[in-house]
């Protein structure tokens, strides 16, 4: 017979049912395998089942729960069996649907004999039972009521606390971790895997909450079956196969008691295994290595336990033997554990001793050693400005100011900031704080932590009662205020920001003046490392037959020192390529890159009515500056008389001052050749003001000359 051939290459016969070696296929792969066994217990409940078959599939769900319960115990962690909820339906529904399955077959053919229903029922019934079945429902319902009174009903409300608990915690959790990686003590994969461990648990207690009504569910429906096929098998049994009352008794109960022990025994395995999981919420390790070692651990309690084993052993009426064995046996295990742990002091006592032999034995290099190590960031609060990182409300404003600004600056500069060291400084005066970029004073201020600065945006001074001062990063008059006029100079349109919001500011406009000094060689090394795997191969061309990774730091070194985002890494790494073509000179690639990125920068400086405003420098100055240049190449430098200097500032200062008041933030256009040496200098006394050349306007931009020089 001829096959027919599918879209995907698969023979499949003609009469349209597959072969064995499909259904092989279709096995080894998981998803289609998963999805014929929930189809396969759907047809259980539907279509009737031999009794051969049926013992198959009974076997298979013994054996499920019971690696199941195996599973729960070995683990290290709830998280490591996450798919147990889904698990547990899947085996619920397979007791279920076996469960139909047997009670079709025992209202059926129950007359036929105990084995009507399969040997495993028949094996189970007769075992337990031991030929009364009053013994067998008085064990089924003992069963049941373990399962769903104890079990099932304790571990459901374990889960729901620790649900409850658990999505209750996750606001914490995560500042937390917002907290450690704004200060440094972890990274961005780190914060990202701690982030997913707080998810995967909250979703985990909160799907096992719901599940441990799957078990007890469960338990109802075994009660309801069992009932069902004793009354319902009487009935047939005397009504329609004309069997006696004692006959249809015992054939019938031996059937539905057998049926029931042997669903209910899988369920209280699986109801087990559900209790140990979710109360293994804080244990760490496998579950018999947590108990032997927090049980041992106490001698004290197991020497106490050994004591009341042996009085009771003593006492008449009661057998000696098993309480003297047990209560040797526990004395024995409290010698041990009490021998473990002063073998285990001595040895911290000896590794103590050496550890304090190895420090003073290097008392010389150590404090060497330490102070050669210096932080890129760090802050230096006075004792009144602790409150910032450790407020009464439990909430670190400084902190989250420094979260905040970290992402910030990533996307606005490609900057990733270093680590931010927080410490008090009892040497301080109370309210000052001072901002150290390489352990060295980059800036300071006071500020009064309860309260507000509040500013005039047009430069005065405010008309709200106050500690007059100045704000410390751009110098403008400004006031503390009490928390009770914030409202009062809000409305009067005055600026009012918080004391953790003041540092953050300040700290802010001394990373974008000292961005070039801390991107360091390490950081840079990770930004071409997270490049994709295209712009990889860019970089095995040029590094380092061409240039090296410092002299692409110092690229990127240039191009922050003027306010450059380097965001776009791979369109600074094509403008070096190109550029190395025709010189390594950091200075002359920096000009050749910034040409590449025209829209970025004109962006940049866009104005809010979306026009580029500029200054353009007169053909006088450019034919100055262009004179002024001597040497050639690379050795290029400037030499102009200190008077033509001199009257050049003073033409800058004059017309961008007369900018800003017209509410214009210019940027200043020279031609390309002294756009650096005109940047030189304009960065001595107005380091705010861009200078572009005429190659980085981009044909597209809106342009508005303001003025020229």
């Amino acid at each position: 017979m001829k096959g027919v051939t599918a879209d995907q290459g698969a023979t499949v016969p003609a009469s349209g049912f597959p072969t064995f070696s499909q259904i092989g296929i279709m096995l080894k792969r998981g998803d289609l395998a998963l999805a014929f066994g929930i189809l396969t217990i759907l047809v259980v409940l539907i279509m009737p089942l031999p009794a051969m078959v049926l013992d198959l599939l009974l076997a298979i769900s013994i054996t499920l729960s019971i690696l199941i319960l195996m599973t729960a115990l070995f683990i290290q962690s709830p998280l490591e069996f996450s798919s147990f909820p889904t698990v547990l339906l899947i085996a619920t529904m397979l007791r279920l649907s076996l469960n139909l399955a047997s009670t079709r077959l025992i209202l059926s053919d129950g007359h036929e004999g105990s084995a009507a229903a399969g040997h495993v029922i028949e094996a189970f019934g007769n075992f337990v039972m031991g030929g009364n079945f009053v013994i067998g429902i008085i064990v089924f319902g003992i069963l049941v009521i373990v399962n769903f009174v104890v079990i099932t009903k304790g571990s459901g409300r374990i889960a729901e606390v620790a649900a409850r608990f658990q999505l209750d915690s996750m606001p914490g959790k995560q500042m937390a971790i917002d907290a450690d990686l704004s200060a440094g003590l972890i990274d961005e994969k780190t914060a990202k895997e701690r982030r997913k461990a707080i998810e995967d648990e909250s979703g985990f207690f909160g799907a096992m909450d719901g599940a441990s009504k799957f078990v007890r569910g469960d338990a109802v429906a075994g009660l309801l079956v069992v009932f069902i096929n004793i009354i319902g098998g009487m009935i047939i049994g005397i009504a329609q196969q004309d069997l006696s009352f004692a006959d249809a008794a015992h054939s019938y109960t031996i059937l539905t008691v057998g049926d029931g022990l042997v669903t209910q025994i899988p369920a209280l395995i699986v109801s087990t295994a559900a209790g140990l999981l979710v109360s293994k919420a804080a244990v760490t390790g496998a579950a018999d290595k947590a108990l032997m070692k927090q049980l041992s651990g106490y001698p004290q309690a197991l020497g106490m336990s050994a004591g009341v084993m042996l009085v009771l052993g003593l006492l008449p009426g009661i057998p000696m033997l098993p309480f003297v064995a047990l209560g040797g046996g526990a004395a024995a295990l409290a010698w041990s554990s009490r021998k473990r742990q002063s073998a285990a002091a001595a040895e911290a006592v000896a590794a103590a001793a050496s550890e304090t032999a190895c420090i003073a034995a290097a008392n010389v290099e150590e404090p060497i050693s330490a102070a050669l190590r210096i932080d890129d960031l760090k802050i230096e609060l006075g004792y009144a400005l602790l409150p910032l990182v450790n407020g009464p409300d439990g909430q670190d404003r400084l902190t989250e100011q420094i979260k905040a600004l970290r992402r910030s600056l990533a996307i606005e500069m490609g900057f990733v900031m270093p680590a931010v060291r927080i410490l008090d400084n009892v040497q301080l005066e109370a309210n000052t704080y001072i901002i150290k970029i390489k352990e060295v004073d980059a800036g300071s201020g006071r500020i009064w932590p309860n309260q507000y600065m509040v500013m005039d945006p047009a430069g005065g001074q405010v008309g709200v009662p106050g500690i007059h001062t100045t704000e410390p990063t751009f110098g403008l008059p400004a006031t503390w205020v009490d928390a009770s006029l914030k409202e009062e100079a809000s409305l009067k349109g005055y600026t009012v920001v918080d004391s953790a919001t003041v540092v953050s500011t300040h700290l802010t406009e001394l990373l974008k003046v000292n961005m070039s000094d801390l991107l360091s060689y390490g950081e840079v090394q990770k930004l071409l490392k997270d490049l994709p795997k295209e712009q990889g191969e860019l970089i095995k061309d040029i590094v380092p037959g061409q240039i090296s990774i410092s002299g692409i730091q110092r690229v990127l070194q240039l191009l922050l020192a003027e306010r450059i985002s380097v965001r776009d890494l791979s369109t600074i790494l094509e403008g070096i390529a190109e550029a190395l073509a025709f010189s390594r000179n950091p200075a002359t690639l920096v000009e050749h890159v910034r040409a590449r990125l025209a829209r970025q920068i004109c962006a940049q400086n866009t104005s809010v009515n979306g026009y580029l405003p500029l200054v353009a420098l007169s053909a006088k100055w450019e034919q100055a500056f262009a004179e002024s240049i001597i040497g050639q190449g690379e050795e290029r430098s400037l030499a102009m008389q200190p008077s033509k200097l001199s009257e050049f500032m003073a033409a800058v200062r004059d017309r961008f001052e007369q900018a800003a008041r017209e509410g214009e933030a210019p940027v200043l256009v020279t031609s390309a050749a002294i756009r650096p040496f005109v940047r030189s200098l304009i960065e001595r006394f107005r380091a705010q003001t861009p200078v572009l050349s005429q190659a980085e306007i981009h044909p597209r931009a809106r342009l508005k000359t303001v003025g020229s020089i």
